[in-house]
C-alpha cells in the first residue's frame, strides 16, 4: 500500500511538471522529468514508511501484547513488518481473542454457580445433623441426662448424627483424593459375577424391607476382569443400594454382563459391560447430564429423605474413570433406570 501510493504521487507531480511545461511553454529536460519524480516517490515513500514503523507498528504490538500469548520483542521485525497479510492476520486474532475470552468468561460462569451451589448443598447436608445433635444435648443438659428413659436413646440419636457427618466428610475425603490423583488402585484378576452375587447376598436383608427381589439377567459363568476389587465392590453397593432406595415396592433389581468384543483395550483384550438396572420411578432426561455430580439430587426433598450423603454417584464416577472406563445412565421416568460400566476383560 506505501508502495502504491508513493507511485502515484510520483505520477501525480510528473503530471504536474507536463502541465507547467506546457502551460509555461517553457520544456524541461528529459533528466529532470524523471528525477523530480522520482526523488519525490523515495522521499514520500521512507517518509510513509516511517511513520507507519513508528506509529502503526507500535500500536499493532500494543494489540498483539493484549491478545497473544507469544513473547513480543524488539528483535524479531519481521512479525510486524506492515502488511496486507498481517493486518488480516491480526484481525482474525483479534476474532479469536474474543471468542476465546467469550469462551472463558462463560466458563468462569458455570464453574461459580456450581461452587456456589455445591457450598450450599454441603451446608445443608452439614447443618441437618449438626441442627439434630445440638438438639439432642440441648434436652440431655435441661434435665434430660437424669432420665434414664430418654438419656441413653437420645445419645444413641446424636452418635447417628455423628455417624453421618463422619461418613459424609469421608467421602468427600475419597473424592478429594481421586481429583488430585491420590488414590491408588489396587488392580487384580477378579471375578465380576462373584463379587455381584456377594453384593446380592449383602444387601438382601434391606430389599427385603421393600420386597425387592435381586436377579441376574441369564446364568453366567464366572467372569473375570482387571480391576480393583474393592472399589468395584464398592461402585455395586452404590448402584445396587440406589436401585433400593428408588425402586417401587415388591420390585426387582437385574444385574446384567455383556461381552464387548467389538471395544478392545489397549493390550488387545476385550470390554466387559456391566449393566445394573431396576424397574423403579425413573428419571427425567433433564438430570441425567448432572446425575453424577457431587449432592446433584433428581428429588431434593424425597432424596433427603431416603438419606445418603449425596456423593455415591460421584464417587462411583470417580473410581470407574480411575480405572480408565466410563460409566452411563439410561432411564426413563415410570419404567425404571439402567447404569452401566464398563471393565477390562482378562
Amino acid at each position: 500500500m506505501i508502495a502504491l501510493g508513493s507511485f502515484l504521487l510520483s505520477c501525480l507531480v510528473l503530471l504536474t511538471l507536463i502541465i507547467v511545461q506546457t502551460v509555461a511553454k517553457s520544456p524541461f529536460s528529459i533528466f529532470t522529468l524523471l528525477l523530480v519524480p522520482l526523488i519525490t516517490g523515495s522521499i514520500s515513500f521512507a517518509l510513509f514508511w516511517f511513520i507507519v514503523e513508528r506509529f502503526i507498528n507500535k500500536k499493532i504490538k500494543i494489540i498483539y501484547r493484549i491478545i497473544s500469548n507469544k513473547k513480543i520483542t524488539d528483535d524479531n521485525p519481521r512479525e510486524f513488518k506492515i502488511t496486507e497479510d498481517v493486518l488480516g492476520k491480526l484481525t482474525e486474532d483479534t476474532v479469536y481473542f474474543a471468542e476465546k475470552q467469550s469462551s472463558q468468561i462463560k466458563e468462569l460462569k458455570e464453574q461459580a454457580e456450581f461452587r456456589k451451589e455445591f457450598l450450599g448443598n454441603l451446608a445443608h447436608e452439614l447443618k441437618t445433623p449438626v441442627f439434630s445433635i445440638q438438639g439432642y444435648i440441648l434436652t440431655l443438659l435441661e434435665g434430660g441426662l437424669e432420665d434414664e428413659k430418654v438419656n441413653r436413646d437420645f445419645l444413641e440419636r446424636a452418635l447417628n448424627g455423628v455417624d453421618r457427618i463422619s461418613n459424609l466428610l469421608e467421602d468427600l475425603d475419597e473424592i478429594s483424593r481421586f481429583e488430585f490423583e491420590q488414590q491408588t488402585l489396587k488392580i487384580k484378576k477378579i471375578d465380576i459375577v462373584a463379587l455381584a452375587k456377594s453384593t446380592f447376598k449383602e444387601l438382601e436383608q434391606k430389599a427385603a424391607q421393600k420386597n425387592i427381589r435381586f436377579q441376574f439377567a441369564k446364568s453366567y459363568d464366572s467372569i473375570f476382569v482387571k480391576a480393583d476389587e474393592g472399589k468395584i465392590h464398592q461402585v455395586l453397593v452404590n448402584l445396587i443400594n440406589n436401585s433400593i432406595a428408588y425402586g417401587n415396592e415388591g420390585g426387582m433389581t437385574t444385574v446384567r454382563f455383556h461381552d464387548l468384543d467389538m471395544e478392545k483395550s489397549k493390550d488387545g483384550k476385550g470390554k466387559i459391560l456391566v449393566e445394573v438396572a431396576d424397574d423403579g420411578l425413573g428419571i427425567e432426561e433433564k438430570h441425567l447430564p448432572r446425575l453424577f455430580e457431587r449432592f446433584y439430587r433428581v428429588d431434593k426433598s424425597r432424596a433427603r429423605n431416603i438419606g445418603g450423603s449425596g456423593l455415591g454417584l460421584a464417587i462411583v464416577k470417580h473410581i470407574v474413570e480411575a480405572h480408565g472406563e466410563t460409566i452411563k445412565v439410561r432411564s426413563t421416568e415410570g419404567v425404571g433406570s439402567t447404569f452401566s460400566f464398563t471393565l477390562e476383560r482378562t
